[in-house]
């Protein structure tokens, strides 16, 4: 890839909340050419995500909590995300102990053991993030609070335990609509982690 990619700038356009990019470089094509190209990205540094699922009471624990980037106003109450439990990777933290961090934060389960499935770029023409996806068996025994996110971060987080098959009922009514949470519930589906019927 390197000899088919030159003169590469980049440009920081914004750097707020996080960091947005244009990058100008010349491009090879496959007929010979070289073409000069622009674009934008997005660079909020990776997160984490994950399923906690619970196989004797064959129920998931999800996440409710309004998303600015996804709120229009004339569809309101699709900025309301139904997603799996996920966070950023803070500056030096691993992502197994960020993803562990972030259920006791804002689901409130101490979980000790985790499993990685994927590592996915959930939309890679536009954004640097890389989700390392995960998952997990809860017990009622492991909760030691309410959750509900880190105040002083903004975070108002409504905990959701639901039966898988109405997870998967909602998945297709498009009452879920968050990519990494669809993934992980469909690698759960295909696994046979959970009981599908009612």
């Amino acid at each position: 890839m390197k000899n088919r990619l030159k003169n590469v700038v980049q440009t920081i356009l914004s750097k707020e909340w996080a960091t947005l990019h244009r990058i100008d470089y010349d491009f090879l094509f496959k007929d010979g050419t070289w073409k000069r190209l622009s674009r934008e990205s997005y660079d909020r540094g990776s997160g984490t995500c994950i399923l906690l699922y619970n196989t004797k009471k064959n129920s998931v624990i999800l996440t409710k909590q309004f998303r600015m980037a996804i709120y229009d106003e004339n569809t309101p109450e699709d900025a309301m995300s139904i997603e799996v439990c996920a966070g950023s990777i803070d500056a030096n933290e691993n992502p197994k102990d960020c993803v562990i961090r972030e259920v006791k934060e804002e689901v409130g389960y101490e979980i000790k053991e985790v499993k990685q499935v994927f590592e996915s770029y959930i939309s890679p023409g536009a954004t640097t993030e890389k989700s390392f996806m995960y998952i997990a068996e809860y017990s009622d025994d492991m909760k030691i609070n309410d959750g509900g996110g880190v105040e002083e971060e903004g975070e108002e987080i409504e905990v959701l335990e639901l039966l898988f098959p109405k997870v998967l009922q909602m998945i297709e009514n498009q009452e879920i609509k968050d990519a990494r949470t669809t993934m992980l519930i469909q690698y759960a589906q295909i696994h046979k982690l959970l009981e599908c019927k009612n």
